[in-house]
């Protein structure tokens, strides 16, 4: 079974990103359209990033705990969820695509 995290990883970063433009706003002009734009964006990408983590089978509770974190949660997340003990299951992003080494092996010679 393949556990898909490209959802998971958009959100986590339409998170982090509308939680600074909603930070230099305050600091600066304090627009009111910005953040009537900018604060639901964050919401929606808040609940769906600890929602997405949540469901998933093999994170753990530290896991979903970090998640709730607002702003960098769903990337904390997704770090510890991309750990070698952090899933049970391989991800279509964590493959490497063919024909390429790890670090420090040699490539394949054909």
């Amino acid at each position: 079974m393949t556990v898909h995290l490209r959802p998971l990883r958009i959100a986590a970063h339409v998170e982090l990103v509308s939680l600074v433009v909603m930070l230099a706003n305050l600091a600066t002009a304090h627009l009111k359209p910005v953040s009537s734009l900018a604060g639901p964006i964050h919401g929606c990408a808040y609940l769906f990033v600890v929602i997405a983590t949540w469901r998933l089978t093999s994170a753990t509770t530290t896991t979903k705990a970090v998640a709730v974190l607002p702003g960098i949660g769903g990337l904390l997340a997704l770090r510890r969820l991309g750990r070698p003990g952090g899933t049970g299951h391989r991800t279509e992003d964590s493959v490497p695509p063919r024909g390429t080494a790890p670090f420090g092996a040699a490539p394949d010679q054909r």
